[in-house]
């Protein structure tokens, strides 16, 4: 099978200096072998395998950081489940999650709950359960957690520079360096056991530096913990650990170099955790869709897939390049990509470069698409949901 990848290749000096690590992704051979046996609908095939060489890797670039993996990134059971094999703990955001993570035997102890704003019913539902750590960044989220769970073990969350991410996250979460004094000083009022700091440098962060500077701020935070009485224990330095696509990004190795010097001066007693989602396991997977039907309009050429915004690929909505795979290999064209449904908002890229000679029939293969498809999917507009096959 003869591949044409719609990409354009980095300028070889600029891969030299971001690109310090080969990047292992799923080989298509594997997407072939599927794709013999019949092909009924889009589908993401995933390789356990490459998630478990992921996670070494990251323990390997950071023995002192212990991974807790973003379950939002891809919850399949099958792909928890190798993650609890490789001994990952786990992040969560919701009840749900909490209740995937139970039915596999995850040990409540090794559950973060880190969304900053929760329900008031689903503190009491994961305090019921035994979750004992809860996020939060405001005073209010404060009093309503310590009301539920009054012996709750908390980390506060901080904003920090989003620079150089692909998608900044600063601005919906994250308690700014005015507020943190007055939350310390509640949590001492409250008696509460505020313990810990997070941040999160942005999701596909290519700035090493950003975890430098939110280390830098923890690290303030925890002198203001210590002043105020409170016995800081926890530093989380949250996800953002990118992946391959179309843009060159640093390794995880140069990424923890930062780290790593960031964190020597912490004491032992500071146990340091960090959210990995998207760095686990998107490389391990293949997203498959079809070309349904193809269209000239004034003179603009329009392509339809089984599969867009709502149907796993919704990340290109806010930007993100996939590298395209196909089997054609004609000469490169402008095309308009759109998904299935009926909704206006379903349009995948504009004047994307693919070959002119795709047609009603032709299969795409997107590679390292395992983080944020199938779990952002939707059956809206009565299409189905994307298969998931694990090997």
């Amino acid at each position: 099978m003869k591949m044409h990848v719609a990409t354009v290749h980095q300028n070889a000096s600029f891969d030299a200096i971001f690109d310090t690590h080969p990047e292992t992704s799923l080989d298509l051979s594997h997407v072939e072998a599927v794709l013999k046996k019949g092909y009924k609908k889009p589908f993401l095939i995933v390789d356990r395998a490459l998630i478990r060489n992921k996670f070494r890797r990251f323990r390997a670039a950071m023995p002192r950081v212990h991974p807790h993996y973003a379950v939002k990134a891809n919850p399949d059971p099958r792909v928890l489940t190798a993650l609890i094999e490789e001994g990952s703990g786990f992040e969560i955001a919701s009840i749900a999650e909490l209740d995937l993570l139970l039915s596999l035997g995850v040990p409540v102890a090794d559950i973060f709950y880190s969304n900053p704003i929760k329900s008031r019913a689903y503190v009491e539902y994961a305090a019921a359960k035994g979750v004992e750590w809860y996020v939060l960044d405001s005073v209010e989220e404060l009093r309503k957690i310590v009301s539920i769970k009054p012996d709750a073990k908390l980390y506060l969350r901080i904003d920090t520079p989003n620079i150089g991410s692909d998608w900044p996250l600063a601005g919906k979460f994250g308690s700014h360096l005015a507020d943190v004094k007055e939350i310390i000083s509640e949590a001492v009022k409250l008696k509460a056991d505020l313990a810990g700091v997070t941040f999160h440098v942005g999701s596909q962060c290519r700035n090493p530096q950003n975890w430098r500077v939110g280390i830098e701020r923890a690290k303030g935070v925890f002198t203001d913990m210590e002043q105020s009485g409170l016995k800081p224990r926890l530093l989380n330095i949250g996800g953002g650990y990118p992946v391959r696509h179309t843009k060159p990004i640093p390794s995880i190795e140069i990424i923890a170099e930062i780290i790593n010097a960031a964190i020597e001066d912490l004491s032992p007693e500071i146990h340091i955790m960090a959210e990995p989602g998207r760095y686990l396991v998107s490389d391990s997977a293949y997203f498959v869709c079809q070309v349904v039907g193809t269209a000239t309009r004034n003179g603009k050429r329009w392509m339809y897939w089984d599969a867009g915004i709502f149907g796993g690929i919704i990340e290109v909505s806010e930007g993100l390049r996939y590298e395209i795979v196909t089997d054609r290999k004609g000469k490169k064209i402008p095309w308009t990509v759109a998904g299935p449904t009926c909704d206006s908002v379903d349009i995948l890229m504009r004047d994307e470069l693919l070959p002119e000679d795709l047609q009603e029939g032709d299969f795409i293969y997107i590679p390292n698409a395992g983080a944020y498809t199938t779990a952002y999917a939707s059956n809206f507009n009565g299409f189905p949901l994307p298969d998931v096959i694990v090997i």
